[in-house]
């Protein structure tokens, strides 16, 4: 019987030592993964490190990247495009004008009637209209006679309250938010489609004479009155409300700049200098790049991955959609070489662009106790149940380090344009304030993305943040179409006459 008792003592012994090696096995991998997790962050933070120097760095390349994209046609990253737009608006447009706005699978009809210094916008309206597939990959005819079509039924719902002065012809602004080269405020030729469209004989094609042969058929009496894009519609729609509007920024989906520029300061320039003595210029600055800016093997990795590898770099830093997409990155590599995840890697892990930019804002603006805002985000889209809160934290810390970096870059880049302008100083004889328009859902829904964004800016210019204000302008392609209708409209020569 002793013996027996020994023998299961014994066993037992061994299965309590064998159990607690387990246990202290399963312990130090759990720490040594842990350890590599941690180590990929801390590696993570340091490449996307953001200095007050280096983003002086980034400014004065964004600036003197300008100066280069101005002297002459394919001198800099930046194309500084001459936009031919010339008088913004100032709050005295009277009159009913439209706007389409063509950028996507959508496009959307206005009507606006503007009521001058006293009315502003009296009214507006609008209208969405959905593109079915098989116009996207059609003829040039064919979609622009289904879009005069939409315009023209939008125009015969014209209410009593719509006063188009007799004799007067109707004028649209037209946002078209694909690459064109322009030749005129009402003329520019389509380099390619982007966004799903491919109809190949508008390729090479002025996209006004299109639009106006289409409304013809239609028997629609309209002129085309400016040709823009939602950035410049932006900065127009940001002048009409403030007349220190000096620049307009996207941060988007994508992201853009342009800016009231002087006209004997662009060198490329050949035409005739505007009578108002400025130019706007469509910078395109989302195709900036520079040795300042602090790329990881993840950015690279997911250039060479993408449908333009070389191009657009400082958007796919900073905007919408890419920021998801890199932390995507990021938290697959945790799980590849830390186990982050456990012992296999989520198979959803590996889908490119599963994990958008609004889910990342979500996970980050996570304030519940257990962070389970971050918890069902991981579980819906990724299926990754049953996380710890220790793993959810370091989620939100990823978040933090790679939204921020954006943020900072953003501002470092409105810096460069303030220094190409003269205006990142403060003037003892002059006291200028200067107001950059800002739109987009990154900059409108990630808040702590837009914070870090001002906040950055107002360490960048020091005392000379008093005069620099950012200011919301929304709907920049829809209502700014229809004011630049009115600033570049065919009879302001009557009127002012």
């Amino acid at each position: 019987m002793g013996k027996a008792t020994v023998c299961v003592a014994a066993v037992c012994a061994v299965a309590v030592c064998a159990g607690a090696a387990v246990v202290v096995r399963h312990r130090m991998r759990s720490s040594g993964r842990w350890a590599k997790a941690a180590a990929i962050v801390k590696e993570l933070e340091e490449k996307c490190g953001t200095p007050i120097g280096k983003l002086r760095q980034v400014a004065d390349a964004m600036a003197v990247e300008m100066h280069a994209g101005l002297a002459s046609e394919g001198g800099s990253k930046l194309k500084m495009i001459i936009s031919f737009v010339d008088n913004l608006p100032t709050g005295d447009e009277k009159g009913l004008f439209y706007a389409l706005d063509l950028g996507g699978t959508n496009f959307r009809v206005l009507r606006v009637q503007l009521g001058g210094k006293d009315n502003r916008v009296a009214k507006q309206e609008f209208e969405e209209v959905s593109i079915p597939p098989h116009l996207m990959v059609g003829t040039s005819d064919a979609l622009f006679d289904f879009i005069a079509a939409a315009l023209k039924k939008f125009v015969d719902t014209e209410g009593e309250d719509s006063h188009l002065s007799p004799g007067r012809q109707r004028e649209l602004g037209f946002t078209f938010s694909f690459p064109v080269k322009q030749s005129s405020i009402a003329a520019g030729t389509l380099i390619k489609w982007t966004k799903g469209f491919s109809i190949e004989d508008a390729v090479g094609q002025d996209v006004v004479g299109e639009l106006t042969k289409a409304m013809e058929r239609v028997g629609l009496d309209m002129r085309v009155a400016a040709l823009v894009n939602d950035t410049i519609g932006t900065l127009a729609g940001g002048r009409y409300d403030n007349p220190d509007v000096i620049a307009a920024v996207i941060l988007g989906t994508g992201t853009n700049a342009a800016y009231v520029e002087r006209a004997h300061a662009i060198p490329k320039w050949h035409g005739l200098l505007p009578k108002s003595g400025d130019m706007v210029i469509n910078m395109e600055w989302g195709n900036f790049r520079s040795s300042h800016l602090p790329l990881t093997e993840y950015d690279q990795a997911m250039d060479v991955e993408s449908l333009n590898p070389g191009e657009q770099i400082f958007e796919k830093l900073i905007s919408g959609m890419y920021l998801g997409e890199i932390l995507r990155r990021v938290l697959c590599r945790m799980a590849e070489e830390a186990a982050f995840f456990g012992d296999t890697i989520p198979p959803k892990l590996k889908i490119p662009f599963i994990l958008r930019t609004p889910d990342m804002s979500a996970m980050h603006h996570d304030t519940s106790s257990d962070l389970r805002v971050v918890g069902s985000k991981l579980k819906d889209i990724l299926d990754i149940p049953n996380t710890s809160l220790k793993t959810r934290k370091l989620i939100v810390e990823l978040c933090d380090i790679i939204s921020i970096r954006g943020a900072r870059l953003s501002a470092a880049g409105i810096l460069g344009i303030l220094k190409k302008l003269g205006r990142d100083t403060v003037r003892e004889e002059e006291k200028q304030r200067s107001v950059i328009a800002l739109d987009g859902g990154l900059y409108e829904h990630y808040t702590k993305f837009r914070e870090a964004m001002e906040s950055t800016l107002k360490e960048l210019l020091g005392e000379a943040s008093d005069t620099i204000v950012i200011e919301h302008s929304n709907d920049g392609s829809g209502v700014g179409a229809a004011l630049l209708a009115a600033s570049h409209s065919q009879y302001l020569e009557v009127e002012d006459s």
